[in-house]
C-alpha cells in the first residue's frame, strides 16, 4: 500500500520544530520606495558553509511597479497537522505575497528551484475587493482552515479593516472571515491560540491614516489604534475588546506563545504620547476573560535637536519606536526591535510578566548611526525593524526599513537598506555575526524575512 507522508517541515509541536535542520535560505520582501520599478522577493544565502554566504543569490521581480511588498507568508505550515482541521498532505511550497499599497496578491512557487521562486498566480485587487470586501492586505498566516489575511481597509479603502480567507491550494479568495465584528474597526495583525479557539487582532489605522505617512495631528490626538480584540475562532465572532489606552499608540505585532497549552502572548505599542517611550504588553487569561498588562517599558533617549528630524525636534529626544517583536520557539526569549534608537533587545520572558533584559546590540538609529563589524562604511541609516528567528532559536535576522511613506519622516536623509544576523546564546546574550552583512542594492529596501522551512512567526501548533 502506498503511503503519504506530511511535508517534512511540518511539526506537531514547537519542541519538535526546534530540532529541525538549520535554514539555508531566507526570502526577503524588497520594495522600491518610489514605486518606479517592480518590487521583488530576494533570496539570501544564509548557509555559513556556502561560498555565497551573506549574499543575494536570486530575485523574483513582481510584474507591476508600486506594490509595496510588506508582510508575506507560506500557503501551509505546521497547523495543517491540527486535529480539528487537518490538511496533513498539503505542502509548504508557495509564498503568498501581498502588495500593501496595490492590494495585489502574488503566489510564488518555491518547489522547482527554491533559489528561484516563480510567480504562478496574481490575484488582482478587484477580485479581493469583490469576494472579500477588503483592500490593503497586510499580514499572512497559514491556519487550519486555509490562509488568513489581515487587511487594513474595506473595499473602498476606508474602515473597517478585517480578515479574509484564501484556499491554501487553489488560492481562491473565499471571503470575509468575520461573522460578527462587534465594535472592531481598525486592523493590523491577526494570530491565534488554537488550543483555546481564540483569534487575536491588533490595530493600526485605515489606509488614509498611513499611506502618506503618519499624521502628527492624528498621532498626538491619540486616534491611531490602541486596542486588542479577541474572537471565537470557530464561530468567527467578536468576544472582547481590551483598550490599552490612547496614550499607547500603534498596537502592532502579535506574538502568542507557541506552546498551545499556554494562554498568553505579547504585543508592542510603538510609541507613548506621554513620554515617547515604547511598551510591550502581555495578554493572558483571567478567569473567563482575557486581560493585558504592561510588562516592558523602553524610555526615549535625550538628543540634540539639531540631529533630529523635523517631527522630533521639539521633543529633544529619540523615541525607541518599537516596530516589531518576535518570540523564540521555546517561548523563552522575546526580541524587540527599536527602529528609532537602533537597539535590538533580547528579553528572557520565561516568566512573561517579569521580563529580564539579557542581551542588546545597536545598529543604525536616528541619532546614533551605529555601524556593523562586517560593514565597510560608517554611519548607518534605518534601524532594527523586521525581525525573524530560526526555529532552533540560535539565529536572529533583521532588516532596517519600515514603510516608504514613514521612512523619510524619521530618516529624512534616506535609508540605505541592509540585512544582518545575530548569533543567540541559548542561555541569553546576542552578538553580531561579523561575516553576515547584506548591503541591499538600491533602490530597493528590505522588509520582512521568511526562512526556508518555517520560522518563529510563520507556524502554529496544536500539540505541546
Amino acid at each position: 500500500m502506498a503511503s503519504w507522508t506530511p511535508d517534512p517541515s511540518f511539526y506537531p509541536s514547537p519542541r519538535m520544530a526546534m530540532k529541525a535542520a538549520p535554514e539555508t535560505l531566507a526570502y526577503v520582501a524588497a520594495f522600491d520606495p518610489d514605486g518606479k520599478i517592480p518590487d521583488a522577493i530576494a533570496v539570501v544565502d544564509v548557509d555559513p558553509k556556502s561560498k555565497s554566504y551573506s549574499t543575494i543569490i536570486g530575485s523574483t521581480a513582481m510584474p507591476n511597479a508600486g506594490d509595496e511588498l510588506h508582510h508575506f507568508g507560506w500557503n501551509a505550515c505546521s497547523s495543517c497537522l491540527c486535529p480539528n482541521a487537518p490538511h496533513a498532505h498539503a505542502e509548504r511550497r508557495y509564498l503568498v505575497v501581498p502588495g500593501l499599497r496595490s492590494s495585489r496578491i502574488h503566489i510564488l512557487d518555491t518547489k522547482p528551484d527554491p533559489k528561484k521562486p516563480n510567480i504562478v498566480k496574481v490575484i488582482e485587487p478587484q477580485e479581493v475587493a469583490d469576494k472579500a470586501g477588503y483592500t490593503r492586505p497586510h499580514t499572512v498566516h497559514c491556519g487550519p482552515e486555509g490562509i488568513y489575511i489581515a487587511a487594513l481597509g474595506n473595499r473602498e479603502g476606508k474602515g473597517p479593516g478585517g480578515v479574509f480567507l484564501m484556499d491554501h491550494e487553489t488560492f481562491d479568495v473565499r471571503g470575509q472571515w468575520e461573522m460578527d465584528r462587534g465594535p472592531q474597526h481598525f486592523a493590523y495583525d491577526a494570530w491565534w491560540h488554537l488550543g483555546h479557539d481564540t483569534l487575536v487582532t491588533s490595530e493600526w489605522g485605515t489606509p488614509d491614516m498611513f499611506e502618506n505617512g503618519l499624521i502628527p495631528e492624528v498621532l498626538l490626538g491619540g486616534k491611531y489604534g490602541h486596542q486588542l480584540h479577541f474572537w471565537d475562532l470557530h464561530k468567527r465572532k467578536h468576544l472582547q475588546t481590551i483598550d490599552l489606552g490612547q496614550e499607547h499608540q500603534l498596537m502592532f505585532e502579535l506574538r502568542p506563545a507557541h506552546d498551545p497549552t499556554k494562554a498568553y502572548g505579547f504585543v508592542n505599542s510603538v510609541v507613548s504620547l506621554k513620554d515617547l517611550s515604547a511598551s510591550i504588553f502581555a495578554w493572558h487569561r483571567d478567569g473567563n476573560k482575557w486581560a493585558a498588562q504592561k510588562v516592558i517599558s523602553i524610555p526615549a533617549e535625550p538628543a540634540d535637536p539639531d540631529k533630529l528630524p523635523p517631527m522630533l525636534k521639539g521633543f529633544k529626544a529619540v523615541p525607541p519606536l518599537v516596530t516589531d517583536i518576535d518570540l523564540s520557539m521555546d517561548d523563552k526569549f522575546l526580541y524587540v526591535a527599536c527602529w528609532g534608537t537602533g537597539d535590538l533587545q533580547q528579553y528572557d520572558v520565561t516568566d512573561p510578566f517579569k521580563p529580564k533584559l539579557t542581551g542588546k546590540v545597536r545598529i543604525g538609529g536616528i541619532v546614533c548611526r551605529a555601524s556593523h563589524p562586517g560593514a565597510k562604511n560608517g554611519a548607518f541609516s534605518g534601524g532594527p525593524q523586521m525581525v525573524e528567528i530560526s526555529r532552533d532559536g540560535r539565529r536572529v535576522y533583521f532588516t532596517n526599513s519600515l514603510y516608504s511613506a514613514i521612512d523619510p519622516q524619521f530618516y529624512p536623509d534616506g535609508i540605505e537598506g541592509w540585512m544582518v544576523k545575530l548569533d543567540a546564546n541559548p542561555n541569553g546574550g546576542i552578538a553580531f555575526d561579523p561575516k553576515f552583512f547584506v548591503q541591499w542594492p538600491a533602490p530597493h529596501r528590505p522588509h520582512q524575512v521568511r526562512l526556508e522551512g518555517g520560522d518563529c512567526s510563520s507556524d502554529s501548533y496544536c500539540y505541546p
